[in-house]
């Protein structure tokens, strides 16, 4: 049983109930992918009963024939999988006392009035029922300006809602958006060095960052499957040094699969990892559990659910508890506590709306024959 003293290890598919052959179908479709071009870049990390029985990776760090291969723990551009690491960093507020997710968003951001404004609790941010939207109007002149992210807080604090908070579900960047902002304001520090400090550090998550770090881009892998790129995507696209380096909340971290698959089992370990205690039981709980009720709209608090509408390619066969997220640039991380299972896909490029993702987590699900 995950406690939280479980640390991953190396093992064999066949000690964990798991059949290597059918892992070895999963890395296939990665690889038939790759040659057809559709990705350039893979990555697949999958763990059962506290075990890593598979971590490898495919294809070159750039779409360029001699471009240097990728290795299991090559860094890649997560895009959405941001979002629940942003929310773990505020439940670690709410673990300490300092933030309460039935306050309004108002009591930590007070120029976030008018209109229904003030009905908006800091949960609502977190499971996609503020009313807030995905992205500003503003957002692509936001970038080609090399706009900081203070300006998108400003302007997402005045952002005309798409509906009565509660209401409806709409999958939104800039409520994540605020819901960082609190942070930085009630530890005073930037988000990418609470996250580093208070999450990444403890947990051993060496190779991630928000922003860049220590990380230069030719080091990570390409976005994408050509190198050609318009001027506004060599200025402000998901390759731009102003965009991987801006540390935006709702899709900026550079991980690794081993890395997230330690966050992973440290929620599968109730919020610690290797003797470490980082988030409380109840924090982990309430994260991988639906806050939507009654709307049929199922999320967690950062984290998306197996039966969610969103950003949840985590295939037809895993448990309903399974938990997790998607990244628009081709990534996806899921864990399922009924059979302790957790994979992680990470590719530079989304496939057939995120078909491939689902395709592969399919065959990891079978793999587990005992």
């Amino acid at each position: 049983m995950a406690t939280i003293h479980t640390k991953l290890k190396i093992g064999a598919a066949s000690d964990v109930g798991m059949s290597q052959d059918v892992l070895l179908q999963a890395e296939a479709i990665l690889q038939s992918e790759i040659a057809d071009r559709r990705i350039t870049a893979a990555a697949l990390t999958v763990a059962r009963n506290q075990t890593i029985v598979h971590s490898k990776g495919y294809g070159c760090l750039t779409p360029q024939a001699d471009s240097t291969p990728v290795k299991p723990d090559s860094v890649f551009l997560l895009a959405s999988i941001t979002k629940p690491v942003t929310a773990c960093a505020l439940m670690l507020l709410v673990d300490r006392g300092q933030v309460s997710l039935d306050d309004p968003v108002s009591l930590y951001l007070p120029e976030f009035q008018g209109g229904e404004r003030d009905k908006i609790r800091v949960r609502y941010l977190l499971s996609h029922i503020s009313g807030m939207p995905d992205m500003l109007p503003e957002n692509t002149e936001l970038r080609r300006a090399h706009a900081p992210l203070s300006e998108f807080v400003r302007l997402a604090a005045q952002t005309p809602l798409l509906y009565s908070p509660t209401t409806d579900f709409s999958y939104q960047s800039k409520g994540i958006l605020l819901a960082s902002e609190i942070v930085e304001r009630v530890t005073g520090k930037r988000l990418r060095d609470f996250e580093e400090e208070e999450i990444f550090q403890p947990l051993g998550m060496t190779n991630t960052a928000l922003g860049l770090g220590r990380f230069k881009i030719p080091e990570t892998v390409w976005c994408g499957t050509s190198m050609e790129e318009t001027e506004d995507q060599q200025r402000f696209g998901p390759n731009s040094p102003y965009w991987r380096d801006l540390g935006n909340p709702w899709g900026g971290i550079h991980s690794t699969g081993p890395d997230l698959a330690i966050l992973l089992q440290t929620m599968l370990n109730g919020g610690g990892y290797a003797g470490k205690r980082v988030f409380s039981q109840a924090a982990t709980r309430a994260m991988t559990m639906d806050q939507n009720g009654v709307l049929n709209a199922p999320w967690g608090l950062g984290w998306g659910l197996a039966g969610s509408k969103a950003w949840n390619y985590f295939g037809e066969l895993v448990s309903p508890t399974t938990f997790g997220h998607t990244g628009a640039t081709g990534t996806v991380a899921w864990a399922d506590p009924e059979q302790q299972l957790l994979c992680v896909i990470l590719t530079n490029q989304m496939v057939d709306n995120g078909s491939l993702l689902r395709r592969v987590s399919n065959v990891v699900a079978s793999a587990v024959v005992c």
